[in-house]
């Protein structure tokens, strides 16, 4: 279970709470107005942003733990690969940051790219993939590291709405097989509805708890209608 205790982000004049829990394996939505705080709460999370309360997960507080330590993988829009590396040494970077690997570690790269149906690109640099290509390399590289959290960040925002539909199904699929907490920041209800069972809205200052995404989509609280323009 992730529990969030009396989160407290404080930065000059931002300010963030956030006091809930999401069981194992939960596929979670966050969305709200920009600059309310989505991408701050994952940050948060990750140990990137400093913050008063408790983040644990199965009782254990991540405090303890240094970002790159913590159960979990992040994912940013801008993707993060290393434009100097080949795409099989981007995602061994997800199994050794010092790419020592081993055979076996070499042979999953290769199911992983071929998961994400990049077969025989291993060789490439990321110049030499398309925008869809990179983010799934991105996501295979989170999928390398089999943390049981993965953090989401728009990673899917710049792709055409059949690209990013059939990534958030790859997710999806990820999730399921396993058994991964996902938290996805987005700004579209639809990636919402297609992904998320539940949804955290962030706003005023609070990340309110999840609430079943059909319902809250359904019958919008103000700050939500005014931001949909609905």
């Amino acid at each position: 279970m992730l529990r969030l205790e009396h989160l407290e982000v404080h930065q000059e004049r931002f300010h963030l709470t956030a006091d809930w829990t999401v069981p194992k394996g939960a596929k979670v939505a966050v969305i709200g107005p920009s600059g309310a705080g989505k991408s701050t709460l994952l940050m948060a999370l990750a140990g990137f942003v400093p913050h008063n309360g408790r983040v644990t997960w199965d009782g254990q507080d991540l405090a303890t733990l240094a970002p790159g330590d913590r159960p979990l993988s992040i994912l940013f829009q801008d993707q993060n690969l290393f434009p100097h590396l080949s795409l099989a040494q981007n995602l061994g970077l997800g199994i050794s940051p010092r790419l020592q690997l081993s055979a076996s570690d070499h042979a999953r790269i290769e199911q992983t790219l071929d998961r994400v149906g990049l077969s025989g690109m291993g060789g490439r640099k990321p110049s030499q993939l398309s925008g869809g290509q990179i983010g799934r390399a991105a996501l295979a590289r989170a999928l390398l590291r089999a943390r049981p959290i993965l953090l989401l960040d728009e990673p899917f925002a710049a792709l055409g709405p059949a690209l990013k539909a059939e990534m958030l199904d790859l997710v999806t699929e990820a999730a399921n097989e396993t058994g991964a907490t996902v938290l996805m920041v987005t700004h579209d209800p639809a990636d919402a509805r297609r992904f998320a069972e539940v949804t955290v809205l962030v706003a005023n200052g609070v990340a309110a708890a999840p609430q079943p995404t059909t319902d809250l989509f359904t019958n919008p609280p103000a700050v939500l209608r005014e931001y949909l323009g609905t």
